[in-house]
C-alpha cells in the first residue's frame, strides 16, 4: 500500500501542456511570417537578375550601335521558361504568355509570365518608370520595367532599371523597397508585393 502511495503516475498535467502549446504557438507567429518574408525576397531575385541581364545586353548593343532598342530579341535577351515576371522595355506589359519563342512579343518590347505556370495576371501597383528608349541616341536612355506577383494576392510586385545615372524623383509616391531614386544600372523596387497594402 505504501509503494502505491510513492509511487508517481507518469503522464503531463493540464498545465504543461497548456505551456507547450503557448510556446509553439508564440514560436509559430514570429517564424512563419519571416518565412513568408524570406520566400518572397527569393522570388524577387529572378526581377533583379533579368533586369540587370536586360541592362548588360542593351549597354553591350549600345557600344556596338551607338543607341537603345525595344525589342528583345535585338539584344538577345530571353529569360528561362517559368519566368514569374512579365518584362517591359516598350510601354507597359503585363500579360500571361506561352514561354516558347512563337508565344512571346520580343519585337514588342514585352516578355510575359509563362503562361504554363502563372496563369493569374496581378494588377500592377506602381510603375517606377516609364519603360522605353528616350532621347535622340547616341544621347539617349531607355528604362526597363518588370511586374510579377511573389505571393499569390492580385497585386504585382513592380521593379525598373534604366541606363540614366541618376533617375532622381523616379519613385515618388510609391510603396517600395527603394522610395526616392533609383542609380543607373541598379534594379529599383517601386511596389513591394510583399510589405505594401
Amino acid at each position: 500500500m505504501l509503494n502505491r502511495l510513492l509511487k508517481k503516475k507518469g503522464g503531463f498535467t493540464l498545465i504543461e501542456l497548456m505551456i507547450v502549446v503557448a510556446i509553439i504557438g508564440i514560436l509559430a507567429a514570429i517564424a512563419i511570417p519571416n518565412f513568408i518574408r524570406f520566400q518572397a525576397k527569393s522570388k524577387q531575385s529572378e526581377a533583379k537578375t533579368n533586369l540587370k541581364a536586360i541592362f548588360t545586353a542593351q549597354k553591350a548593343y549600345f557600344g556596338e550601335k551607338d543607341k537603345y532598342v525595344s525589342d528583345f530579341k535585338v539584344v538577345g535577351f530571353d529569360p528561362e521558361p517559368g519566368n514569374r515576371f512579365s518584362y517591359s522595355i516598350n510601354g507597359a506589359c503585363n500579360a500571361a504568355q506561352a514561354a516558347t519563342p512563337t508565344g512571346r512579343t520580343y519585337t514588342a518590347g514585352c516578355i510575359g509570365q509563362d503562361s504554363a505556370r502563372f496563369t493569374q495576371v496581378p494588377t500592377v501597383g506602381a510603375q517606377p518608370l516609364a519603360a522605353g528608349v528616350s532621347g535622340n541616341c547616341p544621347n539617349c536612355d531607355f528604362s526597363a520595367v518588370a511586374v510579377g506577383n511573389v505571393d499569390n494576392d492580385n497585386l504585382a510586385d513592380t521593379w525598373g532599371i534604366t541606363s540614366s545615372a541618376t533617375s532622381a524623383t523616379v519613385l515618388q509616391g510609391t510603396c517600395g523597397i527603394d522610395n526616392n531614386s533609383i542609380g543607373g544600372g541598379e534594379p529599383g523596387n517601386a511596389y513591394n508585393d510583399v510589405s505594401c497594402p
